[in-house]
């Protein structure tokens, strides 16, 4: 009885094929881990976004006042006033206030922000800080808790534009 050969792969052709498998995953798993990262930058600065114009909202809502709030709470079940709390009827959701690269901080406080208390209680118009009057887009309101992002840290300025880049300095 004489055998036939079967159609199929030589070890060889097995071996150059795991090799060309292996190679595109390698160039894959770092590309779409940094395309997910940047998703959530993305999510977060627009957060930033939505909680500022929450906040346009309560600006107008107490005579261009911005509250006055702590920094951030311990827990949820803290009573004093934060973001989250003061801005709840001017935010659609409470996930507004959870970055997704958070994985703590939101669960466990309420949000994945930090509220700049150099400006409690200020006039919108008279907005200062370190040094620097007078220009909104370098007063930073709102800020993420740590630097989820690539080393980076999100910021929302009172010019109600949120950027990953500081643009606060000291006085000139």
């Amino acid at each position: 009885m004489k055998m036939k050969n079967l159609p199929g792969f030589t070890i060889t052709e097995l071996l150059v094929t795991i090799v060309i498998i292996a190679v595109l995953t390698s160039i894959a798993v770092p590309m779409s881990i940094s395309m997910v990262n940047k998703s959530r930058e993305t999510k977060c600065l627009g957060n930033l976004k939505e909680i500022g114009l929450g906040l346009q909202v309560y600006i107008s809502d107490n005579n261009d006042y911005l509250p006055v709030l702590a920094m951030g709470r311990t827990s949820k079940n803290s009573p004093e006033a934060v973001l989250e709390t003061e801005l709840k009827g001017y935010i659609e959701s409470e996930e507004v206030f959870h970055c997704p690269a958070d994985k703590t901080e939101f669960r466990e406080t309420g949000s994945s922000y930090y509220w700049n208390v150099t400006q409690n209680g200020r006039l919108i118009t008279e907005l200062s800080f370190l040094g620097v009057e007078g220009r909104p887009e370098m007063v930073p309101l709102v800020s993420d808790k740590e630097a989820w992002h690539a080393e980076k840290t999100n910021f929302l300025y009172a010019d109600s534009s949120s950027s990953n880049k500081t643009r606060f300095v000291t006085s000139k």
